[in-house]
């Protein structure tokens, strides 16, 4: 059987080709002898060797999409560089991340000694409005009741030892609340004791950063 009868009655199938996977499609060539051409049908894979006809367009399975996706579990070839998820911080961004650091803490430290200095300087006003206290008193106590005293004491000795009686026990009085005003008074500090410690603390590990 010659070749041209083969391809016409379709019982030969050409290796590489299983049955099913092709339709036969006459052709009249320029001979006046029609010729059967297999077509690849839509959604097979052509053979292992096969070689398409000319002019027959690729299979649609044969180059994959554009921008697809690799199946789950698929090895990039050798020589592939991940991307990077994230990148390394430079030196001149560790250098501006230290200087905003140093920044807010000496912010802080700030803060921290205006609030010491606040409450020492309550503490000042609280003592120095009993020493104002004491004084206003003592000028009260002097002026008012050294008259009274006076006159009542008076009666029974001269108004002259009355009234040096009445200023002393009034002097007495306006010296306690002075004394006490002042002990008050040391007792404040006017340097702020807290940021002085963290600020050595600060130094210290400015020196030594890896302690």
């Amino acid at each position: 059987m010659s070749s041209a009868e083969t391809r016409m009655t379709g019982d030969r199938v050409p290796d590489g080709q299983g049955p099913g996977s092709h339709v036969p499609v006459n052709r009249v060539p320029s001979g006046g002898v029609p010729v059967t051409e297999p077509v690849p049908l839509a959604g097979t894979v052509p053979a292992t060797g096969a070689v398409p006809p000319t002019g027959a367009a690729p299979h649609p399975r044969a180059v994959p999409p554009t921008g697809a996706t690799p199946p789950l579990g698929a090895v990039p070839p050798r020589g592939a560089v991940p991307p990077a998820d994230e990148e390394e911080p430079t030196l001149g961004q560790l250098v501006g991340d230290l200087a905003e650091d140093l920044s807010r803490l000496m912010r802080q430290e700030l803060e921290l000694a205006k609030a010491e200095i606040r409450q020492e300087a309550t503490k000042a006003g609280k003592a120095a409005g009993m020493l104002g206290a004491a004084g206003f008193a003592g000028y009260m106590t002097a002026v008012l009741l050294s008259f009274a005293l006076a006159f009542g004491l008076g009666s029974f000795m001269g108004l002259g030892w009355a009234t040096l009686v009445v200023a002393v026990l009034w002097g007495i009085g306006g010296f306690a609340l002075y004394s006490t005003g002042r002990a008050r008074l040391r007792k404040v500090n006017p340097k702020p004791e807290r940021t002085i410690e963290t600020l050595k603390e600060d130094a210290e590990w400015a020196r030594h950063p890896t302690k």
